[in-house]
């Protein structure tokens, strides 16, 4: 049997990591800017998480949401306490897809309405209704084609506006990203997110805030959102929330009520998962990861701004954007062959970097000079 060949793959096999670096079958040392998509969010084999995870196995990896599990309950918890949404419910599952996907679900239950707004630029997964809310026709297959979904501009409130005036009574929920990622790190506007709070209000509609990679401390604050000032009705968090364990959930505000099999998986919120997930929220919390993330990103934007042929740097904390001029596109190849840095991208000519929160300020500086050594290779000066 072979593996279905769906991913561009790059001609590197991670055998070991830790930290902030990763080292190749070979031996070969990387320092990882990206964290396999945002995942990593306290470094790689944290002691305290490898210590939690491998206590958690000894007693027992799983059973069924058709028990009490107490852990459950811990992590909802420690994430009220750290998010800053103690009032909110907790819905766990598996993945960011899973959790955008009963974010919806949930918002046309409780609205009666089938009807979801989005934006260009967006990525909310690959399933059913969550890919078709995402701005990309090459990964919707004919099944997932609806009309239930209008997108409207990013960062256009006057758009939005009018969309309500028009077909608000059918709208159930307005989904967005605070910083969109695969998007090219687009910061959702102070004033944009607190429209959709106001014109949600004014409908009868509900507000998905989207945090599956924005969100988990990334930006600085627990979800990127929460900088405009204003409450979602769900927030979707998944791929920092296990620092590469499968665990994601949706935090669903109190006046939205369950009832028995309204939602439902069978993996999610096992205890080992919870386990993942609890090891995370303590070590952000012990180590004041979030406060490091403002420290270490002011130190990168701050230096990044010397390189006078990037063409913009976007983002908030350690989720920047370097959107580059075409001449520029051998830098992040360059990056990774010659200098041993994982960076991701965006199209069409985006760095993006998506660090672990607890990248220090010794470890940036390596980056920087990496960098340099890089654009200086690539601009020819």
């Amino acid at each position: 049997m072979h593996l279905f060949d769906v991913y561009p793959l790059q001609n590197i096999a991670i055998e070991r990591a830790r930290g902030a670096w990763v080292w190749d079958v070979s031996g070969k040392k990387y320092l990882d800017m990206y964290g396999g998509h945002a995942v990593i969010s306290i470094g790689h084999s944290h002691p305290h998480y490898v210590k939690r995870l491998t206590a958690q196995l000894k007693k027992i990896g799983f059973y069924s949401n058709s028990v009490h599990i107490p852990i459950q309950e811990e992590l909802a918890q420690k994430l009220g306490e750290v998010s800053g949404k103690a009032d909110y419910q907790l819905f766990l599952c598996n993945s960011g897809a899973e959790a955008n996907e009963n974010a919806l679900k949930l918002a046309s239950f409780a609205t009666g309405r089938k009807k979801v707004v989005a934006f260009s630029g967006a990525f909310h997964g690959r399933t059913s209704l969550a890919v078709a809310a995402t701005d990309n026709p090459k990964i919707v297959a004919p099944v997932n084609e609806t009309d239930h979904i209008i997108r409207l501009p990013f960062n256009d409130p006057e758009a939005l506006r009018k969309c309500f005036q028009e077909q608000g009574p059918t709208i159930a929920a307005v989904i967005t990203e605070g910083i969109q990622g695969v998007g090219g790190i687009q910061v959702a506007t102070n004033a944009f997110l607190q429209e959709i709070r106001a014109l949600c209000d004014q409908h009868g509609a509900l507000f998905i805030a989207d945090g599956v990679q924005c969100g988990y401390g990334r930006s600085g604050h627990f979800f990127s959102h929460d900088i405009s000032g204003v409450q979602a009705d769900i927030y979707s968090v998944a791929k920092g929330m296990g620092n590469g364990f499968p665990v994601a959930g949706i935090l669903i505000a109190p006046h939205l009520k369950p009832w028995h099999s309204m939602l439902g998986t069978t993996f999610g919120g096992n205890p080992l998962a919870c386990a993942a997930a609890l090891a995370v929220l303590e070590v952000i919390d012990n180590e004041n990861l979030m406060s490091n993330v403002a420290e270490v990103s002011k130190y990168l934007f701050d230096e990044l701004e010397a390189f006078s042929r990037i063409s913009e740097i976007r983002g908030k904390g350690l989720m920047i954007g370097l959107d580059l001029p075409a001449e520029l596109s051998a830098l992040r190849p360059r990056l990774l062959s010659e200098h041993g840095v994982f960076t991701g991208e965006a199209k069409p000519n985006v760095i993006r970097l998506l660090p672990s929160l607890a990248l220090t300020r010794q470890e940036a500086g390596v980056f920087l000079k990496k960098f340099a050594k890089a654009y200086k290779s690539v601009v020819g000066k």
